[in-house]
């Protein structure tokens, strides 16, 4: 794990590499591109710095009329066209956390040496020194909201619910948190993948990365350019930088992240904990790491059966969260109380109803292979739900793992033959139906066939492995759908 003093990348270096929350941005041309959330809030920030900005957008203008109106009167200046091109005499471009790194427009700007900041790279920039919280952050393929929230209630048990934040990738974009003038105590930072490419001087408390399997392929590219984006969380972390024990990928990120001198790596297992590890002893989540002698003690935190879901990969979550708010010296029972208030999230693995000894389960949220995976795994039968658009995937070892627990398989979405091909070739035994129906009443039917394919002691379990956008607003949508068809159903 290489000790670094935080530099940034060469491409980043120019007049305005210094510029932070005291700076004076009234001369600083900022080209926000992509105006969604992330991009209306660090557009505000810029404005309250008084920077001169421009947003573009491929959107149609109509999509954010009411907002792009508020920020003219600010001062901004807007441009949305399909063709989104950089403009003219700009000193910095931010990124929006949707906008790919193979985009047209940043490659336009590499080329004309312009400095590219993520949102997240904006946000660091403009903390208040004053009153700097700590950030905690998250990434990973799968877990990140639910280990995010699992820290937001254990900070909110120590310092209050009003003095921490749960943002990021989770809703709140960072630009919005660090503007408040209310001062946090700390802060639970979901770091997605899209968000991590263009971030330099963001430095950490603590990092995790929980995870990884093949996402955002259409992204990035490629799985290492989505591997060496994800491992970008570590890069300045100054106390932990935490690692899943059982996914060697992780480790690796760690023993190669450039991070400040002094920080610890350390892991989180399943299995009994090491030195400078946190795990399970006799079903008891316990810090092996955070504490003086360490070497021949283990810290108990709270038993298994305590967690509102002791399901091994909601373990694995508590694990790491207790290991991110141990590296800021939060204590044992406010930890405790904070996982024991936690809520799991709507659309993870939530039980919807059971209709004729079915149970219907909604994990709307697994959105990639590694996701549906964890879902289906949990099940001994399963009529699984999938499809939609598969963002590059391929899901060969995802059917090969699963074969021989599915009953059947219900396939919609625009890349639902990738999904066909690969049952097909590797799991032809499996039953197979597909609906091509693109309509917003797609789910009745989908609960139907499910419904048909399914027997007693069944799981009908909707867990796409693939993004929502083509048929839904987002996975949310994609959920409530779902439930509100089975108990149509239920309801016959």
């Amino acid at each position: 794990m290489p000790s670094g003093s935080g530099s940034e990348d060469s491409d980043a270096m120019n007049d305005v590499s210094r510029l932070n929350r005291t700076s004076d941005w009234t001369q600083i041309r900022v080209c926000v591109v992509g105006f969604g959330v992330a991009g209306f809030a660090a557009t505000d920030a810029l404005l309250q710095m008084d920077a001169q900005v421009t947003v573009v957008d491929g959107a149609s203008r109509e999509k954010h009329q009411d907002k792009a109106t508020l920020l003219e009167i600010l001062g901004a200046q807007f441009q949305f066209d399909d063709d989104v091109t950089l403009p003219n005499d700009i000193d910095l471009v931010v990124l929006s956390p949707g906008v790919s790194p193979l985009a047209e427009i940043v490659q336009s700007a590499k080329a004309r040496a312009v400095p590219i900041w993520g949102e997240l790279e904006l946000a660091w920039r403009l903390r208040d020194l004053d009153n700097a919280a700590p950030w905690l952050a998250i990434t990973g393929t799968n877990g990140k909201t639910t280990t995010t929230r699992m820290v937001e209630s254990i900070l909110a048990a120590k310092y209050g619910a009003e003095n921490v934040r749960a943002a990021g990738n989770i809703g709140v974009p960072m630009c919005e948190v660090v503007m408040d003038p209310h001062p946090l105590a700390a802060i639970a930072v979901e770091v997605g993948a899209p968000q991590l490419p263009f971030v330099y001087s963001m430095s950490p408390a603590a990092a995790v990365c929980l995870n990884l399997a093949p996402d955002h392929i259409d992204l990035f590219g490629s799985f290492d350019e989505y591997r060496q984006a994800k491992a970008r969380v570590y890069q300045n972390t100054s106390i932990a930088a935490i690692y899943n024990e059982q996914d060697v990928a992780t480790e690796q990120m760690v023993e190669q992240a450039d991070v400040i001198e002094g920080c610890r790596a350390v892991a989180f297992t399943v299995s009994i904990p090491h030195r400078s590890m946190v795990g399970l002893v006799d079903d008891i989540l316990a810090d092996r790491a955070f504490l003086s002698d360490r070497a021949t003690t283990a810290l108990p935190i709270i038993d298994l059966g305590e967690l509102p879901s002791s399901a091994p990969h909601n373990v694995q979550n508590a694990l790491a969260a207790i290991a991110l708010t141990r590296a800021i010296d939060v204590e044992p029972e406010f930890i405790k109380a904070g996982l024991i208030n936690w809520k799991a999230e709507p659309h993870r693995i939530s039980h919807v109803a059971q209709i004729n000894g079915v149970d219907y389960i909604d994990d709307s949220k697994a959105t990639n292979t590694h996701a549906a995976f964890t879902s289906i795994r949990a099940y001994s039968s399963v009529v699984w739900i999938a499809g939609g658009l598969a963002k590059g995937q391929d899901f060969d070892e995802l059917v090969e793992k699963s074969a021989s627990r599915l009953r059947g398989v219900v396939l919609i979405g625009a890349d639902q033959e990738v999904i066909a091909d690969a049952l097909s070739r590797i799991a032809p035994h499996v039953p197979v139906r597909q609906i091509h129906n693109t309509q917003d009443n797609v789910m009745a039917s989908v609960v139907e066939q499910a419904a048909e394919l399914a027997e007693q002691g069944d799981t009908v379990l909707l867990a796409p492995g693939c993004a929502s956008w083509d048929m839904f607003r987002d996975y949310a949508h994609r959920g409530d759908a779902f439930a509100h068809s089975v108990r149509e159903l239920g309801s016959r």
